[in-house]
């Protein structure tokens, strides 16, 4: 499948040679009651890897979408005025329960808004207040931090009654958090449904609001991506049928099965566990938190056929001496999140499936809904590529002036197309800043050969540490409200790992008051463990700066490029 180079008087589009009819279906419609999803009612659908026995099958996650439905409609109103305006937050460990909580909230007209598992309290606390959360759902694990969000939010004692803990065993409850710490009754009633509306309309199809995720940007705080119903069918259909269409032809016998380790606070999570398996019919083992032992365990047992996946654990199966068999089922395997070397990508698909599973690559954002490009199944590159581009999508590579340049030169890569999202939740700025008429400015600077497209750097000044995502600006912002910090700037270093980057503060502060462990002592506990100053911190008699004030991040890198260099 190739991406055919068009220049017309606009400029330089690219575009895939095949398209795929989106269906006007909402997203529930689509899994559930359309001809299109490869499911039947007694399908298994999501069960938990630890205990099999714990199953949704099609028909189960039906009635309980809908009764969690009504229940969310009858206690908070969730949906009473309009779809797309009450958003319903989370903070979870993956379990085979989660997808109800998503798929019952979008059943009421909500909004499913996922937070980390690994967020503090502050940074939970932030994230509900921006996106205006009407109720916050957790579980066991991740109770404690939900409960002090939410009260640091000024929601009141305990929450205020609009913290509500999740089951996670056999049987689905919901129940609040009460002021004096107990839980109140389950709120789900088995005898009470609310049906999803069915939703045909392009146009509402197109402006709705499902879910918003957060995704850090690269001048503030992380920022609400506004996804849609036709933003989800077109994630799961696009890819979807070039899979149906490939193991119709060459692998009639395929069976779609993964494994949930990926947090469902990022898009991989939600499109890769939530929605996509489900249009497939596939099945999906869920696991509260990654382990690799528990990986090699769940993958051999299950005989996992299909995952996506960071290069973090690509390198553990390349590297480790415990992976032997455990992958002998699996034929398809997707890199994504950051760049995969070529040795690294040889070295872990010699341990995968069969010599016709090899690793391909991926690239796309929380605002493309995911994969914006996609390897043709039974087509390999090992060049480097992040594969050609997704069907139905279209791009453009432009200079800083925004004018087209020509194949095979470099510029940051704009996008538009049906999985690209609807904007930034009340953040006209942010809009402003990424978008151009209809085409979204990734920040990506990529260039285009032999019909793929080559990410070779990162105009966004983003930190991606193990895949997860690290927002400069947010470690800045903490950095100065300490006292003893007079100014502060963040850049990303090569980790020890050679795979990672990690974050290093550069400050300016007396060390005679502040030491660099007490800053990172500092970070430490404000702030998620990925986000933890690995890179060290380095005093400076000041930051450089432009004449406009902006940080000069590449006089950052140089220095640490020559700290490095003297280190060797």
């Amino acid at each position: 499948m190739a991406t055919i180079v068009e220049k017309t008087s606009n400029g330089i589009i690219y575009r895939a040679a095949k398209t795929y009819p989106v269906p006007d279906v909402d997203l529930l419609t689509l899994l559930f009651d359309s001809e299109h999803a490869l499911v039947k009612p007694d399908s298994p659908i999501h069960i938990s890897a630890s205990d099999p026995s714990l199953v949704l099958t099609i028909s189960r996650a039906r009635d309980l979408t809908q009764v969690t439905s009504a229940a969310l409609r009858k206690h908070f109103g969730i949906g009473v005025q309009g779809a797309g305006k009450d958003i319903c937050s989370v903070i979870s460990t993956g379990h085979y329960l989660l997808p109800i909580l998503s798929y019952g909230v979008i059943g009421a007209g909500g909004v499913f808004s996922a937070a980390s598992a690994a967020s503090t309290a502050s940074e939970l606390s932030k994230q509900i207040q921006s996106a205006q959360s009407k109720i916050l759902v957790t579980v066991e694990a991740t109770k404690e931090t939900a409960v002090k969000a939410a009260v640091k939010a000024g929601w009141g004692a305990n929450g205020g009654g609009r913290v509500l803990l999740m089951s996670e065993g056999r049987e689905w409850s919901l129940n609040v958090i009460q002021e004096n710490g107990q839980l109140g009754p389950n709120l789900v009633d088995q005898s009470e449904r609310l049906p999803w509306k069915r939703i045909t309309d392009p146009h509402e199809l197109e402006n709705s609001l499902v879910i918003l995720i957060y995704s850090s940007g690269t001048t503030g705080l992380p920022k609400g991506v506004k996804l849609s119903h036709r933003n989800l069918v077109a994630e799961a259909v696009i890819p979807g049928d070039m899979l149906k269409a490939w193991t119709t032809t060459f692998r009639p016998s395929f069976k779609y099965s993964t494994l949930a380790h990926l947090p469902t606070a990022h898009i991989a999570g939600i499109q890769g566990y939530l929605i996509n398996p489900f249009y497939m019919g596939g099945r999906v083992y869920w696991m509260p938190r990654f382990d690799f032992s528990q990986f090699l365990e769940y993958n051999a047992k299950y005989k996992i056929t299909i995952f996506f996946t960071v290069p973090p654990i690509y390198l553990l199966i390349a590297k480790s001496p415990a992976v032997t068999d455990q992958f002998s089922a699996l034929e398809i395997a997707i890199s994504g999140a950051a760049p995969l070397g070529k040795d690294l990508q040889h070295a872990a698909s010699q341990k995968l499936g069969g010599p016709e599973c090899f690793i391909s690559q991926t690239w796309g954002l929380s605002e493309t809904t995911g994969s914006a490009t996609v390897m043709p199944l039974g087509m390999h590159d090992d060049t480097g590529s992040v594969s050609p581009l997704l069907p139905n999508m279209l791009a453009r590579i432009v200079d800083d002036g925004d004018r087209d340049v020509e194949p095979g030169d470099r510029g940051e890569v704009l996008v538009k197309g049906p999985v690209v999202c609807k904007g930034y939740y009340n953040n006209e700025a942010a809009d402003e800043e990424s978008f151009t008429g209809d085409w979204f400015r990734t920040g990506d600077i990529a260039e285009f050969r032999d019909g793929l497209f080559y990410i070779v750097d990162r105009k966004k000044e983003l930190i991606k540490y193990k895949g997860l995502q690290v927002a400069p600006a947010e470690l800045e912002a903490l950095l100065v409200s300490h006292e003893d910090i007079l100014d502060a700037a963040v850049i990303g270093v090569d980790a020890d790992d050679g795979t990672n980057e990690v974050p290093r503060a550069y400050v300016v502060a007396d060390a005679k008051k502040i030491s660099g462990q007490q800053i990172i002592d500092y970070v430490q506990k404000n702030v998620a463990s990925h986000k933890q100053l690995r890179g060290g911190v380095v005093f400076l008699d000041a930051i450089p700066k432009s004449p406009a004030g902006k940080i000069l991040r590449k006089d950052l890198r140089t220095l640490a490029k020559r700290e490095q260099g003297a280190k060797l």
